[in-house]
């Protein structure tokens, strides 16, 4: 079993009209036993900027850590809240500055650039970005996510409408990873507000 695989872990990111959404599932395992079920994968760095960390869950906690301190350091230089291209560069070089000892962590980073233009993103372990204008996917389920999005993606969704596609792709995608599950995660952002819900999943 690969490490990324050790805790198990779904997340998908997902562009709306001026809005984005990502969501994960809530489990937490050790292989195939669950620990948890209300695990936090999705953390949010300011109102606009999100990321969730899949893969290794105390290297993801570790990263977060980091990233958390680094961004409040810009703040207090810059004065100002860091741009969703920018986070992505940082967390980039954080994981490339690794790449001997990696942080097993798969990130997906979501957030709302300059006139509300909604930027999502993933990367690999070393920190090699991959762009979409789309959706991104990362963790255990990433291969079923990947279908369910693109056969349930459309371009400009309306927040409610990207909230119930994002919610259903996940959904049903967990259901065919024995990995990640019981329940969901799920965060609508748009340029006024931050919609968090909890989905209730099988739980088998």
């Amino acid at each position: 079993m690969s490490i990324f695989e050790y805790n198990g872990s779904a997340l998908v990111a997902m562009v709306g009209k001026n809005c984005f959404a990502i969501a994960s599932d809530r489990r937490l395992g050790v292989q195939l036993q669950t620990i948890a079920t209300d695990f936090q994968r999705i953390s949010k760095i300011h109102d606009k900027l999100f990321i969730g960390l899949s893969g290794l869950a105390t290297d993801a906690q570790t990263l977060y850590q980091r990233l958390v301190f680094r961004h409040k350091l810009y703040q207090l230089r810059e004065e100002r809240d860091m741009k969703p291209e920018t986070f992505a560069s940082l967390v980039s070089a954080i994981l490339y500055e690794k790449r001997f000892g990696p942080y097993f962590c798969q990130p997906v980073i979501a957030g709302l650039g300059d006139e509300d233009k909604p930027f999502i993103c993933t990367m690999d372990a070393i920190g090699a970005k991959e762009l979409a204008k789309d959706f991104v996917v990362a963790g255990t389920a990433s291969e079923s996510l990947y279908g369910a999005c693109e056969s349930m993606f459309k371009p400009d969704m309306e927040p409610e409408e990207l909230f119930e596609t994002i919610s259903q792709a996940l959904l049903s995608s967990v259901d065919r990873d024995c990995l990640s599950g019981w329940g969901g995660h799920v965060y609508v952002v748009t340029p006024t507000e931050v919609k968090e819900r909890i989905l209730k999943g099988r739980m088998d």
